[in-house]
């Protein structure tokens, strides 16, 4: 076996010789052990890291425009920046996680987006703002590709997909809470103590990022090629064992440097097939940032239209979990994503082809069910595609989440406010690449369907003649499609 010590071989053996009913037993006690010790912390760090990037659209409610002297564009531009500090530190963080402890290092860049959030009450100008944003962005961007790594470090490919579906739907949670913490700020603080209402905002989740980031560092797992307390010798001897049989190669976390794993990663033509395909998804999730001010334009106050985009996101969280659960159930991710993609385009035709409040209202629960649950899949189907050795699977899940999140920064113009209360632009836009989506992730599909067949065909006759880039995963690897 690849990778594998003689000492592990033996032990790896013993688990081989036991029967299907064990296996199946300590299989699921040991998941079980997994989600409860990573899951909850994960989510939790997901929930505020996306609520800390997205309470400007809850502040824009407030009167944060106009204390801040803002025009036209101005908010446009406050949201896309934080996306241009995000995309530089993503490749280097996730490299860089590869080599410390994702404890301390996810902790750590947690703590100081936290400060950086809270500090935001403190600005007084547009330019603080962009500044603000703009570091914002760059502390923030180890956490998502940070967190997908260490996830398909500990579960298999069958496994991961609904687990990152868990870890997503913190957004979805964050939007739900965020536009009932908004409300709550917006129609209790704003004056108290003479501070306004979206500075209250930005001190109460900046102030629980810290608290959350700061124990979060002791009791977040890190790799299981190390030492963990919180497994018998026994579990995690089985946690490495599995993952080997899944992968067909032992997890060496320093078998390749961080620049050879790089150059793996850009060698490989399906990583740009990907960067496309996740810069494509993104774009049709841009309306996130303009929910609130999309709903506000039914006609509904400002502290209604927060509340009312609660129910948007609870559905969106219950649908994902669903439409996960079944992909890694059936080992499937194109079809989902295709149909995923069809219930968004839907929604953002009727929001834009009609002015009536009701239809437009149950437009906009599809459009995150649809966009938000393909994209779960698509992180999974990235980590599948790409799962040894684990520098380059870091490093493609570092440079599509980098390349991938181009499109934020210009999707934000897609919906300027002179284009309300219709949004034409923006939701025509974006049923299009909802689309464009679903087109390539059916070509996705034959792409990995022709590479299983030469598999099949090849490996039995000579591993060298294999394409080098499934050489790491060895005999019996198959590509989920």
């Amino acid at each position: 076996m690849k990778g594998v010590t003689d000492d592990e071989f033996e032990v790896y053996l013993s688990f081989e010789q036991r029967d299907e009913e064990w296996r199946a037993y300590m299989n699921k006690r040991l998941v079980r052990k997994i989600d409860m010790k990573l899951l909850p912390f994960l989510v939790l760090m997901y929930l505020l890291n996306f609520l800390d990037r997205s309470n400007l659209a809850q502040a824009r409610l407030g009167t944060l425009e106009e204390d801040l002297n803002m025009k036209s564009n101005d908010y446009n531009l406050a949201t896309s920046i934080l996306f241009v500090g995000y995309l530089l530190m993503q490749l280097p963080s996730n490299l860089v996680i590869t080599r410390v402890r994702p404890s301390y290092f996810l902790g750590g860049a947690m703590a100081i987006w936290g400060l950086i959030s809270g500090l935001q009450a403190t600005i007084s100008s547009f330019g603080g703002l962009v500044a603000a944003r703009f570091c914002l962005g760059i502390v923030e961007a180890p956490f998502f590709p940070g967190a997908v790594m260490l996830m398909s470090s500990w579960y298999t490919r069958n496994e991961i997909g609904h687990r990152i579906a868990w870890f997503y739907c913190g957004n979805a949670v964050a939007q739900m809470f965020g536009g009932l913490i908004g409300a709550g700020v917006l129609g209790n603080l704003n004056g108290t103590h003479g501070i306004a209402g979206w500075r209250w905002l930005f001190i109460i989740d900046g102030t629980i990022t810290v608290v959350v980031a700061l124990t979060s560092m002791f009791f977040l797992p890190d790799f299981p090629s190390e030492k963990c307390k919180w497994l018998t010798e026994e579990e995690l001897h089985y946690e490495r064992w599995r993952i080997t049989i899944d992968m067909h190669e032992s997890e060496d976390l320093g078998a390749v440097s961080l620049i050879g794993g790089m150059k793996m990663a850009f060698k490989d033509y399906r990583v740009y097939v990907f960067i496309l395909f996740q810069h494509l998804s993104l774009l049709t999730q841009t309306f996130q940032y303009f929910l609130p001010t999309i709903v506000n334009s039914l006609g509904f106050g400002h502290i209604e239209s927060l509340l009312l985009t609660a129910p948007v996101w609870f559905l969106t969280f219950v649908v994902s979990l669903t439409a996960t659960y079944t992909s890694g159930r059936y080992n499937d991710r194109s079809i989902h994503i295709v149909a995923l993609m069809a219930v968004s385009a839907f929604g953002n035709i009727l929001v834009v082809a009609t002015l009536n409040t009701a239809a437009r209202f149950v437009g906009m629960f599809f459009l995150p069910m649809g966009a938000f649950t393909a994209y779960e899949i698509i992180v999974a189907w990235i980590a599948n595609t790409f799962p040894r050795p684990s520098v380059k699977r870091s490093a493609v899940v570092a440079i599509c989440n980098m390349l991938g999140n181009t499109a934020t920064i210009y999707g934000t113009y897609l919906y300027p406010s002179t284009t309300g209360p219709r949004y034409l632009m923006g939701g025509a836009s974006t049923a299009a690449f909802c689309v464009v989506t679903a087109v390539v992730a059916w070509g996705i599909r034959l792409m990995l369907v022709r590479e299983n067949r030469m598999l099949e065909k090849l490996e039995n006759e000579n591993l060298e003649e294999l394409p080098e880039s499934t050489h790491a995963m060895g005999r019996g690897f198959r590509y989920i499609v």
